[in-house]
């Protein structure tokens, strides 16, 4: 109970907290919201033989934004604030997401789905800039943990929602994008600009000047988010296919023998706040190496449940991955960069989103299978765990 008590007291600033949480998932609802009715839409242009291949861009097309613009939205977001521009980039992320509701032309709908990306690349790179603010390490990690939790129980919410509104009409899913609306509003009430602290000295230069943007630590947060997202989607895109391998091919039992290993990604979320106390390379480490354990041993399954099994320990990695690479970018950037640096994870991770069927394709083309492409990119996951258990014995004496 103690260790409970002392949990909540960390959740500071709880208004900004729970608004910061549902406002992250945002990016993440103009995907997955579009899912439960693409048939749908492709039925409602039957007409255009393009159809089948433009609406599945559709659905992706914010990504593409996202990993572009990111970059320039931290540029902004250091340069003119915070909290004016997440209200701009919600109120129109509700306004855009829903116009296609009053829409016909399948191209035009897509115009908007890019300029849907644009405000989901504000709202992401601002949000895990403003955790950031807000809070100490401690309080970072409580959060982001929350956003691991419940990010995964909103998603069959959402599911729900779409499938009820779309039963109506063609693109009546699109509605539900009006639920920015709310999360505006909250925006309004509780968030503040947060006050930006005095330079220290470790933030000049011999000359007493503000240091210059660490372009070094950007890099490597773009690279090993890069990575790491190739590794995230690898089962999302391509999990059906692995499945199909050892026998299990029709989609109501995927969905049945997935339901429960998929729920592990809270579990996830959970141990990243354990793992969360030590260092940041025992934490990319071990992300790294129980992600990793989870897609060879996917790749080396024969049968359902060995399957499942390894899902579950997988679907435990992805839930460490994220809250864990914010965390980890977050330290590497002062307030006066931090915009910039989010800015930079967001752009990697969602170019990790769109690379990642490239990458993972052409490695199954070489192994034979896709349970052989699980595997390489599970060794590969294993193979960077493992320098990253050696640097941090390496440097045992100065972690915390």
């Amino acid at each position: 109970m103690s260790r409970i008590r002392e949990f909540y007291r960390a959740l500071t600033l709880k208004p900004q907290g729970f608004t910061m949480v549902i406002a992250a998932f945002l990016p993440v609802f103009a995907i997955i919201a579009m899912f439960p009715v693409v048939a749908s839409i492709i039925a409602h242009f039957k007409d255009d033989p393009a159809a089948p291949i433009l609406v599945p861009q559709m659905v992706t097309a914010p990504g593409y934004a996202i990993a572009l613009l990111a970059p320039f939205a931290g540029l902004f977001v250091d340069r003119f604030g915070r909290r004016k521009l997440l209200l701009i980039c919600t109120f129109f992320y509700g306004l855009i997401g829903a116009a296609p509701f009053l829409l016909d032309s399948l191209r035009v709908i897509i115009g908007t789905r890019i300029l849907l990306g644009v405000c989901e690349a504000g709202i992401l790179t601002i949000v895990n800039t403003l955790i950031a603010d807000y809070w100490d390490d401690n309080g970072r990690r409580n959060w982001l943990m929350l956003q691991g939790m419940l990010g995964p129980a909103f998603q069959p919410l959402v599911f729900f929602a779409v499938s009820a509104v779309a039963a109506t009409r063609w693109n009546g899913g699109f509605l539900v994008y009006l639920v920015a609306f709310p999360i505006f509003v909250s925006m309004y009430f509780n968030m503040f600009e947060p006050t930006k602290p005095a330079p220290a000295a470790t933030d000049r230069g011999p000359q007493g000047e503000v240091t210059a943007f660490p372009w070094a630590d950007a890099l490597a947060v773009g690279a090993l988010t890069l990575f790491v997202s190739i590794l995230y989607y690898v089962f999302i895109v391509n999990g059906s296919i692995a499945w199909a391998e050892i026998g299990v091919n029709d989609p109501m039992s995927v969905t049945k023998v997935t339901a429960i290993p998929a729920l592990f990604i809270v579990a996830g979320a959970v141990l990243f706040r354990f793992v969360s106390r030590y260092s940041n390379t025992v934490q990319i480490a071990s992300i790294l190496g129980v992600l990793g354990l989870g897609l060879a041993g996917i790749g080396l399954s024969r049968g359902v449940t060995a399957m499942q099994i390894s899902l579950a320990i997988q679907q435990t990695g992805a839930g460490m991955a994220v809250p864990g690479l914010i965390a980890w970018a977050q330290s590497k950037f002062d307030f006066t960069h931090r915009g910039r640096g989010m800015g930079i994870w967001t752009s990697a991770f969602f170019l990790g989103q769109a690379i990642s069927p490239i990458v993972v394709g052409a490695v199954a083309a070489a192994a034979g299978t896709m349970q052989g492409a699980f595997v390489a990119t599970g060794v590969a996951a294993l193979a960077a765990a493992v320098i990253g258990a050696a640097v941090a014995l390496r440097h045992a004496p100065a972690t915390r």
